[in-house]
């Protein structure tokens, strides 16, 4: 067994222990499809070549992180754990084929702290309802709240979560870098994500070529996004609409003043106005 076989999983027993709070031989069975007896081999010689970073809990039948962990497989970073959580794609080994030129933007990371993420993790996974401390432009002092979180979301450059509010009493989107210190998990839920409509509701977005540019610039544009006569039909839950208008740059509010600039329009808005933050 090769050696970036065998970091692979320890990358893994990182990653579970760290930001989800306990990793198992059951979580390697199942991610790596390997026998139980192999997992604990896999979780022994971790705890062989790093024994001060993880910590057996008997009632909870599975291993934490100690007060004394350190990174050596995983970067600490949350967006690292948020893409993970979001491909689910194991590593692939490497070939002796020459590599394939690429790059990519080096934007900012927005923190979040690793016991924030076992908290909504736990409350995800556990169907549980938890106090939390959230920081807004509204509220740059923070605020308590209580909410019941359902999934995780990626929107463009940061991570949000999907949770009702039980203060307003609806489900909103809370940013992950703006939860202070370690939130509480409560009982059970009283919301179920089913209520969720917005996010139960799927959408067609319709684009178009702007209608003021000339007819051999709106077939570049419908060739960069390979149209089908003429429009460009985006699947989305309704409570990503507003995000997927974001990544597409397209104003809704008001046309740019130079048809070059903003290529592309919503040609169905009235159909799905209700979805949208400026309703």
């Amino acid at each position: 067994m090769n050696e970036q076989h065998i970091e692979s999983r320890f990358w893994f027993i990182e990653m579970h222990a760290y930001w989800q709070g306990l990793v198992n031989s059951r979580h390697i069975t199942e991610y790596f499809h390997v026998s139980r007896t192999q997992a604990q081999k896999y979780i022994a010689e971790y705890q062989r070549l790093h024994p001060l970073n993880l910590s057996y809990n008997p009632s909870l039948k599975g291993f934490f992180t100690t007060t004394d962990f350190a990174c050596c497989y995983i970067s600490g970073d949350a967006n690292e754990y948020l893409e993970w959580l979001h491909t689910q794609t194991d590593f692939t080994t490497k070939t002796n084929s020459t590599p394939l030129t690429n790059a990519s933007l080096n934007l900012p990371k927005r923190s979040v702290k690793p016991d924030v993420m076992r908290a909504l993790t736990q409350a995800i996974q556990l169907r549980r309802r938890l106090e939390v401390d959230y920081v807004s432009l509204k509220s740059p002092n923070g605020e308590g709240r209580i909410i019941q979180p359902h999934v995780f979301v990626k929107t463009g450059l940061r991570w949000h979560l999907r949770a009702f509010d039980e203060k307003h009493q609806q489900f909103r989107d809370f940013v992950l870098s703006r939860f202070n210190g370690a939130p509480e998990v409560l009982e059970g839920e009283t919301v179920s994500p089913c209520n969720d409509k917005a996010w139960q509701t799927v959408i067609d977005l319709k684009f178009v070529a702007d209608l003021r540019l000339s007819p051999e610039q709106k077939r570049v544009i419908e060739q960069d996004y390979q149209m089908t006569n003429g429009e460009l039909t985006v699947t989305t839950r309704a409570a990503l609409a507003q995000y997927v208008l974001q990544e597409m740059q397209v104003n809704i509010k008001f046309l740019d003043e130079y048809p070059e600039a903003q290529q592309l329009v919503l040609a169905n808005k009235k159909d799905i106005q209700t979805w949208l933050f400026n309703g």
